[in-house]
């Protein structure tokens, strides 16, 4: 199948969906908040619109599917604070809508798994926005929703090789921390099932099977580029930013059942261990 994807914020994990969906003949049009970036955009493929500020209206009444990877803010989301009311009236055109929200809508669990079936408790900030997002997009009637609930990302240009290389990789232990992790490309094979797929009112936990604590990372990520593994440094005694901070403030296992179940999905990179070992080559 084709059609023409709308794709708000399109960034990092959009633009690994678009390397998945333009050879197979689709439109995508690709929002971004910087015109020195529509020139790289329009490079890959995709049509660039500026957002705001660009002809949106024709782009919605073009659009059969819909991804908002944009975030909210403090405002709130900020695609419905400009185009709520606009998309609401539009809610039966369209085929597919995704949000790609996080598992911070969790909370913490001391390390136990969760699912898609537990419920959501964010104990930071930046969860409990993403919530009030996914609670407000689900709002709008009629509207195909489908929610994705992104571990931690990393992938080409994204991970820890950069910091290691350089000598900036720290190995910040939290005893019973542990992480969920995703390779882009299949977050960006998750959506694309999805979009051959579509269950409206469902939510994916998207994520590997592996999670693990984050210095096992950046060890293995040292002695896949035979550097020396960088020291132990104590949580406490870390120098972290608040983002970084609210990162560790949360501990759990994420389950990703539904994503191979109903969604067919079979991982690229199942553990941190075969995507490392995969952008090393």
């Amino acid at each position: 199948m084709t059609g023409t994807l709308l794709s708000f914020g399109h960034g990092y994990s959009a633009q690994a969906l678009a390397r998945r969906l333009l050879p197979s003949g689709w439109k995508i049009i690709g929002t971004t908040r910087s015109a020195e970036k529509v020139g790289a955009l329009a490079e890959t493929g995709v049509m660039p619109l500026l957002f705001p500020g660009g002809e949106v209206a024709q782009a919605l009444d073009q659009a059969t599917h819909m991804l908002i990877s944009a975030g909210p803010g403090e405002d709130g989301d900020p695609v419905l604070a400009a185009l709520g009311d606009d998309i609401a009236r539009r809610a039966g055109q369209f085929e597919w809508v995704g949000y790609l929200s996080t598992t911070g809508v969790y909370g913490d669990h001391g390390g136990d798994w969760v699912d898609e079936n537990t419920p959501l408790a964010p104990s930071t900030r930046r969860g409990q926005l993403r919530l009030l997002a996914e609670e407000q997009w689900a709002q709008i009637p009629g509207l195909p929703l489908h929610i994705f609930r992104l571990a931690g990302i990393y992938g080409p240009g994204r991970g820890p090789f950069a910091k290691v290389r350089a000598g900036k990789a720290r190995r910040i232990i939290k005893p019973g921390q542990v992480f969920s992790r995703i390779h882009v490309d299949d977050i960006a094979q998750v959506l694309a099932a999805s979009i051959e797929r579509p269950a409206p009112g469902t939510a994916y936990n998207v994520c590997d099977d592996d999670p693990a604590p984050p210095q096992d990372v950046i060890a293995y990520a040292a002695e896949l580029l035979g550097l020396p593994v960088p020291p132990e440094i104590a949580f406490e005694k870390a120098e972290l930013s608040p983002m970084a901070r609210s990162f560790y403030a949360e501990s759990k296992r994420v389950r990703n059942d539904r994503i191979k179940n109903d969604l067919g999905v079979r991982l690229l990179h199942p553990t941190y261990r075969a995507g490392l070992r995969a952008l090393m080559e």
